[in-house]
């Protein structure tokens, strides 16, 4: 057993994430402060135990067979302000940093209100949304200034350039061995009113075009973007809205969305992503590739 206060066994991943999908970590772990966050990591790597870092729990798939190893689940969530830098631990909320900067009047993140995720998995996955205008897309990656980040086992104070970002891509997809315990982010003074403007008007436009997660359970937007069509225009090309694999569905509001209508296994998603995947580049020629992580044993 690892040397960890509270660890828990064979404890079921599905309530965990966004999808409500997947089966047991052998072992799971809370950690609700970055010396436990270190601490966790330390341990298993000691032990040569495998590793999950587990935030919001979505942009994820949990394989049915659930994960080999340890889960920790990081709610290390301590933030603070300095004029307008804001520092937040990997585990904060990006929903809460947002609340947080309102009352402070410092814009940034407003941008991203309505994409359930961590500090941590922001930066991994250069959390992004489009502009005001709906031209273009703004990446997380525009307002981080620095971060302190566990590189194998030693503490580390880095630039922006170090997470080597790119389209839902950073240094966390390539190196197993760094793992980000906290962000300093740069923001600018706004009119409160003018950012709560901009949280509305990016609330509304999700709930016009995206299943939201109190309709069904998904893990957002399945497969990467294609630069000028859209992987959810492909798909809904393809003729494919509305195909369901057991509990798995494409989305009849977003086709690059898969929900969980009731019961969905992650083997539904998977063959469900296969079949889209197979029926696009036969119709179109265009090869779609998944943006959300496989965890654990399928």
């Amino acid at each position: 057993m690892l040397n960890l206060r509270d660890i828990k066994s064979n404890v079921s991943l599905a309530p965990y994430t966004t999808y409500k999908i997947g089966g047991k970590a052998d072992y799971f772990f809370t950690a609700r402060n970055k010396t436990d966050l270190i601490f966790a990591i330390k341990e298993a790597k000691t032990r040569q135990i495998s590793i999950f870092i587990l935030g919001t729990g979505a942009n994820i798939l949990v394989g049915d067979k659930g994960f080999r190893g340890l889960v920790i689940h990081n709610k290390t969530e301590n933030i603070k302000f300095d004029i307008n830098f804001l520092i937040a631990e990997s585990g904060a909320v990006v929903s809460d940093l947002i609340d947080a900067c309102v009352e402070k009047g410092l814009s940034g993140l407003e941008h991203f209100a309505g994409i359930p995720s961590s500090v941590g998995g922001a930066i991994r996955q250069n959390l992004h949304f489009l502009s005001p205008d709906r031209r273009s897309t703004i990446f997380i990656e525009s307002v981080v200034k620095e971060g302190l980040v566990l590189e194998k086992g030693k503490e580390m104070r880095v630039g922006k350039e170090y997470f080597r970002f790119g389209y839902d891509d950073s240094i966390l997809h390539h190196d197993k061995d760094v793992f980000v315990l906290e962000i300093t982010f740069e923001l600018e003074k706004r009119d409160r009113n003018l950012i709560k403007n901009q949280i509305e008007e990016n609330l509304k436009w999700r709930n016009e075009k995206q299943p939201q997660l109190w309709e069904f359970p998904s893990c957002g937007s399945v497969f990467k973007k294609i630069e000028g069509i859209g992987a959810g225009r492909l798909i809904d090309k393809c003729g494919l809205k509305g195909k369901q694999i057991g509990g798995a569905c494409v989305s009849e509001k977003h086709a690059n969305y898969i929900v969980n209508m009731g019961k969905a296994t992650a083997e539904n998603v998977r063959d469900l992503i296969n079949i889209v995947q197979k029926t696009v580049l036969e119709q179109t020629g265009f090869k779609l590739e998944p943006e959300i992580d496989f965890i654990g044993e399928f």
